[in-house]
């Protein structure tokens, strides 16, 4: 897949809390399909967009869009030493939005006088835990239950931040 333009990372603020919405619902549904199967479990877009509203009115958390041509293409948000969350539309994952994203993120959890890093992925999201693997992420070994059915596993990752 041929590169985007540059990616434009601008914060994210109250009135962005559609388009927060509608990455995630993007990029999770094709990314989770085999976990969540939308014909059984359709997205929970109510209480997702409720936590994004709650992430933005949150002083500890900063959310951040990724903008490629002026258009939403990804999301990364950190906050209490954790890279809370990180999605990147199906269009243009693969392209290095992601990793952009990923690193600003690491770069304000430190700007916030952070010395480690902490995530959350679901267990059988093989890409997504490949992704954090290869940028020096490690499983810590405490798993926690999804609130949504069918219930799959999360699994906490942590890094030592520079």
């Amino acid at each position: 897949m041929p590169a985007d333009p540059p990616v434009a990372i601008e914060r994210a603020a109250h009135g962005d809390v559609d388009a927060l919405l509608a990455i995630q619902r993007s990029a999770a549904v094709v990314a989770f399909a085999h976990i969540f199967p939308p014909d059984r479990y359709p997205f929970p877009s109510a209480e997702i967009r409720e936590l994004w509203a709650e992430a933005l009115a949150d002083p500890e958390v900063e959310t951040y869009l990724g903008l490629v041509a002026g258009e939403p293409a990804g999301v990364v948000s950190v906050g209490r030493g954790w890279l809370q969350r990180l999605f990147v539309v199906p269009e243009h994952q693969g392209t290095g939005i992601g990793s952009e994203l990923h690193d600003f993120g690491l770069t304000r959890l430190v700007a916030l006088g952070e010395s480690e890093a902490r995530l959350w992925t679901l267990e059988g999201n093989t890409s997504g835990r490949r992704f954090y693997e290869r940028r020096g992420w490690t499983e810590s070994g405490v798993t926690r239950v999804i609130p949504y059915p069918p219930q799959p596993l999360d699994v906490e990752y942590r890094r030592t931040l520079p």
